[in-house]
């Protein structure tokens, strides 16, 4: 498992190897969650649904049903468990 060292100023660089498998680019935010046990998680947090505004171009016409399966992929893909 990566490792990373806290700064004098409380910041830490996120081992490239976690930037990729969250898909963390510049700008990127994350949340911060603790488990029961004291155990913190770091979860990409989601992009707010005003980003995609002209993601899609005007020649793009995907019914409800086709739009969520593209979306799926993509999630899919995004997390490497095809």
């Amino acid at each position: 498992m990566p490792t990373a060292t806290m700064t004098s100023k409380g910041q830490i660089t996120v081992p490239s190897e976690i930037r990729r498998r969250l898909n963390l680019r510049p700008g990127s935010k994350v949340d911060f969650q603790e488990d029961k046990h004291g155990n913190v998680l770091i979860k990409p947090r989601s992009r707010p649904l005003a980003d995609l505004a002209g993601f899609f171009t005007s020649d793009v016409h995907l019914g409800d049903d086709e739009l969520r399966e593209a979306i799926g992929r993509g999630a899919v893909k995004r997390s490497g468990l095809r």
